[in-house]
């Protein structure tokens, strides 16, 4: 059966500019880091992705190595893309990246402009397109001349094979340099992809998403659940089994302490008292900054994107409401920068 997307699929999400740029993105976007690998079959896939764009979400984010295995996120959204998506291709923001582990030896890594090039054309082919919506450099690398990195991602961009460039996990002064060294080179940094939630809030600590604000780059945050603390699901477990944790892939079993846990529950009541899930208690929360242009989520079932996307009902905190989820939080900060990815 051929794919028709909804008529109604603008009518309910919301939109917002990102940073001072002419691009808006949805405040909910779609990653497929851990979701979409080689193990998910195509119509689950596409009964998620479909979902999605049907209720407004147009960007969807990858990176060479998300899967497992490596590349085979971008294979199954480049399956989509040919089958179902492609007459749809100009209502998507599809975006990609590179700096993260991809192939052995020495240029497979970090931010060389050897590496970055050659992954952004590899990643182009695995998702059968001509160009990236926005293409990142994944991680600051401090072994390689920033002007190297980014003079690769200019290339990018004079090339057309990206019509947006970003950063991601970039700290505060990188992140001023990167944008400076952009600059100089007639290209502007649209948008900066770091970690952030109600347990994780090392942007504000460090002061990066103030410099964001002040240079007019986008934020788009990623894991505003935490990994899954802030979807309320270890909440009162006596095991493991099963998640993320018990993986210990992104989020090590460590970081599931009982302060972590108490904190949750906290919040769980927070959000029981506004007629919210725990989910959207914390998508709100990321959202409540201006500088803040989406939430990246990240989902495994429809009936969890569709919990994500009940936030849309409910984005407004009061003040008592952050005051609460402050004193909630308190001595539960997660100290997860970098993050795995």
């Amino acid at each position: 059966m051929t794919y028709r997307a909804h008529s109604a699929r603008y009518d309910t999400m919301q939109y917002r500019f990102t940073g001072r740029s002419g691009l808006k993105l949805p405040v909910i976007s779609l990653g497929l880091w851990q979701n979409f690998g080689g193990t998910r079959d195509y119509p689950s896939a596409f009964e998620i992705l479909s979902y999605a764009f049907d209720s407004g979400i147009t960007h969807f984010d990858l990176a060479n190595n998300y899967g497992p295995p490596y590349g085979s996120a971008e294979e199954l959204f480049g399956d989509v893309l040919a089958r179902d998506f492609r007459p749809y291709r100009d209502e998507l923001i599809v975006s990609s990246k590179a700096g993260w582990d991809m192939w052995p030896g020495p240029y497979g890594n970090l931010g060389s402009r050897k590496y970055v090039i050659a992954s952004a054309d590899q990643s182009l082919k695995r998702l059968g397109l001509d160009y990236f919506d926005i293409f990142y450099s994944h991680r600051f690398d401090p072994n390689t001349p920033l002007e190297e990195t980014m003079g690769a991602l200019a290339q990018l961009h004079r090339q057309g094979k990206a019509l947006y460039v970003g950063i991601s996990n970039y700290p505060e002064a990188q992140t001023r340099e990167a944008y400076r060294i952009l600059a100089d080179m007639g290209v502007p940094l649209l948008i900066h992809q770091p970690s952030y939630s109600m347990l994780n809030r090392w942007i504000e600590n460090d002061h990066t998403i103030d410099a964001l604000g002040e240079l007019g780059v986008g934020v788009i945050a990623f894991s505003p659940l935490a990994q899954g603390l802030l979807s309320g699901k270890y909440n009162g477990r006596a095991d493991l089994v099963g998640t993320r944790a018990a993986e210990n892939y992104s989020l090590s079993a460590r970081a599931i302490e009982q302060r972590l846990l108490d904190a949750t529950e906290k919040l769980a009541a927070i959000a029981r008292a506004r007629g919210q899930t725990m989910v959207q208690l914390a998508l709100a929360w990321v959202l409540r900054r201006k500088e803040m242009t989406s939430a990246l989520i990240g989902v495994r079932t429809l009936e969890q994107l569709k919990d994500n996307l009940g936030v849309l009902a409910n984005l407004e905190l009061s003040p008592e409401d952050l005051a609460a989820i402050d004193e909630a939080t308190k001595g539960a900060q997660l100290d997860n920068y970098p993050l795995k990815r």
